[in-house]
């Protein structure tokens, strides 16, 4: 075997390790380019490799970070009642690009995330409306904790307070 023919014989095989650790990586849950570079440099893959891998892996679909993104902060919307400023700065800890996590965050609009945040109120303080400046400020807590800016939990809280429907509601986002 020639030189260059041992050197590709390498290469080829350590993408290959690459790839392997990639799949591997990825059959528990869906991961962002950075989380498999991070791995992968982890197991000292080498960045030629790396790069070759995450090549490959983007390709088939197996990582995509607009996909990453969108998901992540629907379940997020869902699932845990986080706002945008909180998914927002965990998709950019993640190592998503911020223009994929602004996508992301775009695909619901102010009033939906009003609707969101007094639905949040609701579930957390049943019917108790917050009478007190006290009980008004523990209810603007609870969403600013969620990741909700304080302009939309204070249309919120006041919504909340009011016990208006949501089409009566307009958001102060935008005006």
């Amino acid at each position: 075997m020639e030189d260059g023919e041992v050197s590709e014989t390498t290469a080829q095989a350590r993408l290959q390790r690459s790839l392997e650790l990639g799949y591997g990586h990825l059959g528990k849950r869906d991961r962002t380019e950075a989380e498999v570079r991070k791995y992968l440099a982890a197991r000292d893959v080498d960045e030629a490799s790396a790069d070759g891998a995450l090549e490959e892996l983007e390709r088939q679909g197996y990582v995509d970070d607009a996909r990453y993104a969108r998901t992540f902060a629907e379940d997020r919307r869902k699932l845990d009642d986080w706002g945008p400023e909180r998914i927002e700065r965990r998709l950019l800890a993640l190592g998503v690009d911020r223009e994929l996590v602004a996508a992301a965050l775009a695909e619901r609009d102010a009033a939906g995330d009003l609707d969101a945040a007094v639905a949040l109120l609701r579930r957390r303080l049943g019917s108790t409306i917050p009478a007190t400046d006290r009980e008004r400020e523990r209810a603007l807590g609870v969403l600013a904790r969620k990741g909700y800016d304080l302009e939309l939990a204070y249309d919120a809280v006041r919504a909340f307070c009011a016990g208006q429907p949501a089409e009566e509601r307009s958001p102060t986002r935008g005006r």
